[in-house]
């Protein structure tokens, strides 16, 4: 009985069970965590979250922001992009199942017994463990709700780019949604930069930072595993913080880490859209 963590798959299918056979993952037993944007951008969509639900009794999944953008969508809240591959599931008759199942996944899974905590875009230095078990926990009410359509009409936004306890309605829950599903860059307060994707800071604001070489408020044994942040090509060069984005769906690999022994194994990929 193993357990696996996986990076943003982002609907590239073969090269996900190229991994999984190369692991030698056994349906029945091992356990898979799946870091967020399970689609969009790659060939298999469609199949990619239909292969993720039919194994969903050993699948621990967190949303990224591609999952958040595709229910979105699917709720009429918002269109197609250009590079967008989710027509597919949008046109398929078991879209409800998947998407109903898909908004019903939390932003943050934590096993307390391994000490463990994943989500999408990693831990804001601003939030210690408790903080951030219930803030992503208030996300997943209010997407399990009857008020998760009028938040998907106001999701997209990068302000407020502050935490602040007082928050409160739909700015409170865009901003923890920023955090655990986009967050790169940061300052020591947690004010974030929603708009640097590359691998250095180049937005010529020094305070800027990547989140986690700041000082963490986890326990000092506690390790983080996150995706999203694909030009970091698995490098962080910092103890107890796994970067599992390797680029897959731009020709890069995907990248699998045992979280029994720390090993990682990873499956090149072929480039599956323009590199723009």
């Amino acid at each position: 009985m193993a357990t696996y963590a996986i990076g943003d798959i982002q609907g590239c299918l073969q090269p996900l069970l190229s991994l999984l056979k190369q692991i030698s993952f056994d349906q029945r037993n091992d356990t898979l965590w799946i870091a967020g944007d399970l689609i969009n951008r790659g060939p298999e969509s469609l199949e990619t979250l239909r292969f993720l639900y039919s194994i969903r009794d050993n699948l621990k999944v967190v949303l990224g922001n591609h999952d958040l953008h595709l229910l979105a969508i699917a709720r009429g809240h918002s269109n197609l992009k250009r590079h967008d591959t989710l027509a597919d599931i949008l046109n398929a008759p078991d879209r409800d199942v998947l998407l109903d199942w898909l908004q019903a996944q939390p932003l943050c899974h934590h096993d307390p017994e391994r000490k463990v905590v994943m989500t999408h875009a990693g831990i804001p230095p601003c939030w210690d463990l408790e903080q951030t078990l219930s803030y992503a926990d208030e996300v997943n009410q209010l997407l399990t709700s009857g008020y998760a359509n009028d938040f998907f009409k106001v999701m997209y936004g990068n302000k407020p780019n502050k935490w602040q306890a007082d928050l409160i309605g739909f700015d409170r829950i865009r901003t923890i949604v920023n955090y655990l599903t986009r967050m790169r860059f940061c300052d020591k307060n947690g004010k974030l930069d929603l708009k640097s994707k590359e691998a250095e800071n180049k937005s010529g604001n020094k305070d800027y930072k990547k989140w986690f070489k700041f000082p963490s408020k986890l326990p000092k044994d506690y390790q983080i595993v996150f995706g999203h942040w694909a030009a970091l090509e698995g490098n962080v060069k910092k103890k107890r913080i796994h970067a599992l984005d390797t680029g897959c769906v731009w020709g890069g690999s995907l990248t699998a880490l045992c979280l029994d022994n720390w090993q990682t194994y990873s499956t090149q990929c072929p480039i599956n859209r323009p590199l723009i």
